[in-house]
């Protein structure tokens, strides 16, 4: 057993994408979470009269010019978020073909969603409920392999394709689980990611919980007021180094650890002690071989709500002990919303690029933190720095905790 760990294969990314509320690709949305624009507007994708909150991080669709009008209108908006995002990191990677297609066709693709093509199902019960008989093919694609359908189409895939729902972990769970098919040797590239798309239902459902906030979300602040919903989505291309070198691909980094955890708790609100969490990190630090003092960053989950941001911030000081600043830490929610199901994809693309550059998103918002967390909360104006190892942390509904350690590659 342990020469087989040994000679596990070396997982590096080798290209990334990314759609948020604050740009169509992955520079425009790093470079504005970087100067602190906020990407909370109001809400014109369905009616909010009613809700306390009425803002949300909604994106803007990125063009889609190969496909025609009534091609576009079959697809869901997660399919348009994510189309985007996954053509953004094959063409890094150096697998996308003149033609648009894929140079590796049986690629395997592993996704994270919680919501899917939520819209077309609420579209298909409204014209139930107005005394109208519903097209059915709108509830065919409101089902959340319907994206990894779309995603095939789009570039020619006929690999196996993995889609894993399991709350806000979901984007970790689905980078961690591409990783452990190459590590186990089933796989040699995969294409991973996260989507999600504002719907109707899930908007008012977390209104109803009053945890959504009228103001800026401001996660790790004492005065915090809750989360801000968000969509986008993120891919990365996750291949063996070997697979990587075969092909003469620069790595952009490699990923070295995954952790996951669940704490039994509830199934809406985190066990309060961080337990859980501390696990999943140990975890991830054991499998990736390094030590917490090297964790140059970490991207928290930071919804900020009260329970979540308590319990984590708990969680950082039990682990990495009372008045820490290193990792230095902050959550990119503030500006980007809690995208759900992408939210780990999302924030495992701005931590690689933490790590490539130096430079750390600033914690925006937060104007009297948490003392727990107060010494390592990245501040606006922090010089860059050299990082070695990165860590994203994601906690979701049912008390699902999963990190990700990120290592430079050379």
């Amino acid at each position: 057993m342990a020469s087989q760990r040994e000679a596990r294969p070396v997982v590096v990314v080798t290209g990334i994408g990314m759609v948020t509320a604050l740009g169509v690709d992955v520079a425009s949305s790093w470079d504005r979470m970087l100067e602190g624009k906020d990407g909370a507007r109001p809400v014109d994708l369905f009616a909010t009269e009613g809700c306390r909150c009425r803002s949300a991080a909604q994106a803007a669709l990125p063009p889609l010019p190969s496909l025609a009008p009534p091609e576009l209108r079959k697809l869901p908006r997660a399919s348009r978020l994510a189309i985007p995002a996954a053509r953004e990191a094959l063409a890094q990677a150096g697998l996308l073909a003149a033609d648009q297609r894929a140079r590796l066709p049986q690629m395997p693709l592993c996704l994270a969603t919680t919501e899917g093509g939520m819209e077309f199902g609420e579209r298909f019960l409204e014209e139930l409920l107005a005394g109208r008989k519903g097209r059915l093919q709108w509830v065919g694609r409101y089902q959340p392999h319907q994206q990894a359908i779309d995603l095939q189409r789009a570039f020619g895939l006929r690999g196996r394709s993995v889609v894993i729902a399991n709350s806000c972990s979901s984007g970790a769970d689905a980078l961690g689980y591409a990783a452990q098919m190459i590590w186990s040797g089933e796989a040699a590239c995969v294409l991973a990611g996260g989507f999600e798309a504002l719907a109707e239902t899930v908007f008012v459902g977390f209104d109803s919980l009053r945890i959504l906030t009228t103001d800026r979300c401001a996660p790790f602040d004492r005065g915090r007021t809750g989360l801000l919903l968000g969509e986008g989505a993120a891919f990365l291309i996750l291949e063996s180094l070997e697979h990587a070198s075969g092909r003469h691909a620069r790595p952009l980094c490699r990923i070295t650890g995954y952790g996951q955890a669940t704490d039994l708790h509830h199934l809406t609100q985190p066990a309060p002690d961080g337990s859980a969490l501390c696990r999943a990190i140990e975890s991830a630090l054991a499998q990736a071989k390094v030590e917490p003092e090297t964790i140059g960053y970490l991207n928290a989950h930071g919804t900020g709500t009260s329970l979540n941001d308590e319990s984590e911030a708990r969680a950082y000081s039990r682990f990495f002990g009372v008045g820490w600043q290193i990792p230095r830490m902050s959550s990119v929610k503030a500006m980007i919303g809690h995208t759900l199901g992408a939210a780990g994809a999302i924030e495992a693309v701005f931590s690689i690029l933490a790590l490539q550059t130096g430079r750390l998103p600033p914690q925006w918002n937060s104007v009297s933190p948490l003392p727990e967390v107060e010494q390592a909360l990245v501040r606006p104006g922090e010089s860059p720095r050299p990082l070695s190892h990165v860590m994203s942390a994601n906690v979701g509904f049912g008390g699902s905790n999963s990190t990700l350690v990120f290592s430079s590659h050379g």
